[in-house]
């Protein structure tokens, strides 16, 4: 397959145009890193992708060569142009412009089973993640380019978790593929990227019913995530601190614990005991 990697500062500064900071804008100007991407999304040929950020088109290129249909949506009206011209040959490619998060995922695509492969800005990880998983139609697969630090929260198990690797783990599974030097960017951002591949479970690994009770205790307990739970929990509960604690005991888990010590099983234990306690 033809390579596709873009010339993106000749590129830029041909349509005139300056990356915006506000949107997070450095594009990929590194062949292993794009690579990394498209292996990481272990494409069959079949596939519908929604790309997030299609940038100057060059990983959305790639995509159009290895899948079915490529989605690709992008917010700055400014690179609408270049992507149109860039991106001519590809008919199977549906360009976008408009603002993701706005969108419902599941009317883009024709199907359920798509996958999501993008390198997005980094301040919209999170809100983008949890418009994905919590979609009418999740993804089967999401692929993405984000800041390293962030990617090794969301990986983190029990002893370091985060609110972050809490709400992505309940739907998937999700492993670091590769490290992306911050040199593999146009402009350079100031840290090091990795690409996230998360796996999309048919089903969360709690109830669907409990995931709004799960984060409203996380979220306390996350809030003053240096507290004991016992502590943390008790202003947001209504109750004090001895009443948080037979709680906990109640579900199993040492008083003492904090919130970044806990598992999804032992937030759903904790969830379920405060249920039935009400």
């Amino acid at each position: 397959m033809n390579t596709a990697l873009l010339d993106a500062p000749s590129m830029l500064k041909k349509y005139g145009i300056l990356p915006k900071k506000s949107l997070g804008q450095n594009f990929i100007i590194n062949q292993r890193a794009l690579e990394d991407v498209i292996s990481a999304a272990d494409l069959s040929g079949h596939e519908e992708i929604i790309e997030i950020g299609a940038g100057l088109g060059t990983l959305t290129i790639e995509l159009a060569q290895r899948a079915d249909r490529v989605f690709a949506v992008e917010i700055d009206k400014r690179l609408i142009p270049v992507l149109r011209n860039n991106l001519q040959d590809f008919e199977n490619v549906t360009l976008l412009h408009a603002d993701f998060l706005q969108i419902d995922p599941g009317e883009l695509v024709s199907r359920p089973g798509y996958c999501v492969v993008a390198n997005i800005p980094y301040n919209i990880t999170s809100s983008l993640l949890r418009h994905l998983m919590e979609s009418s139609m999740p993804p089967a697969r999401v692929v993405l380019t984000v800041q390293r630090e962030v990617a090794q929260r969301i990986t983190s198990s029990p002893g370091d978790m985060s609110l972050l690797a809490l709400s992505v783990q309940i739907y998937g599974r999700a492993v670091i593929t590769a490290r992306v030097p911050a040199g593999c960017f146009y402009p350079v951002p100031d840290v090091d990227s990795a690409v996230l591949r998360i796996d999309i479970y048919k089903e969360p690994v709690v109830p669907r019913d409990m995931i709004a009770d799960i984060f409203s205790l996380a979220r306390a307990g996350f809030g003053q995530k240096r507290k004991k739970l016992r502590n943390s929990l008790a202003r947001d509960m209504g109750s004090s601190p001895a009443e948080v604690e037979k709680l906990l005991i109640k579900a199993g888990i040492q008083p003492k614990s904090r919130a970044q010590e806990l598992s999804i099983q032992d937030w759903e234990k904790l969830a379920r005991t405060a249920v039935e306690e009400d």
